[in-house]
């Protein structure tokens, strides 16, 4: 059975995190890999509906996405996990729960680009007031000190920012 690993895409709201994974999920699969790519919007809307946007919730959140993902590269998957994960804290509990198998990448990008994106309209809706606690406005985010990738949204196009992250797993002998 081949080894698992979860990818851990972190960044901004809007920074291209989705993206990139879904670029990376497209080569793996090519290649014969199983994945499961766990997107953030869809997780919070199928497992954890229930819970908010306060640092306690995420990181409640963060800790059952870790475990799912844990679950599943145990079992040989490559997992693609897209979540904002703000705090450096709760990103290095999801990395304690998953062991070796977890890759940090950082998908940097400016706050400033990500409100120029904007795809969903929630900096928009932030900026007036009508959604707190959003990442990079009303609420920090936590730039990792120490990603095992960092992908830069404004310097690469999203094809060359998911060679950067299948280099990596080259480089680690997951490919």
């Amino acid at each position: 059975m081949e080894k698992g690993f979860v990818l851990w895409f972190t960044g901004l709201p809007a920074s291209g995190k989705t993206t990139i994974a879904r670029l990376v999920k497209k080569e793996l699969l090519s290649l014969g890999r199983r994945v499961e790519l766990l997107d953030g919007d869809d997780l919070r809307k199928k497992l954890d509906p229930e819970i908010g946007f306060s640092p306690e919730d995420r990181a409640i959140h963060i800790r059952r996405v870790a475990y799912v993902s844990e679950l599943l590269a145990r079992n040989g998957v490559a997992v693609l996990v897209c979540l904002v994960s703000p705090y450096i804290h709760t990103r290095a509990a999801a990395r304690e729960l998953v062991g070796d198998k977890f890759i940090e990448v950082y998908v940097k990008c400016s706050l400033e680009t990500c409100i120029r994106r904007d795809p969903k309209g929630l900096y928009k809706r932030a900026l007036a007031g009508e959604i707190t606690n959003m990442t990079g406005i009303g609420d920090p985010y936590e730039e990792p000190p120490n990603p095992e990738v960092v992908v830069d949204t404004e310097k690469n196009t999203a094809e060359e920012n998911a060679g950067i992250v299948l280099a990596k797993l080259r480089e680690l002998g997951h490919i």
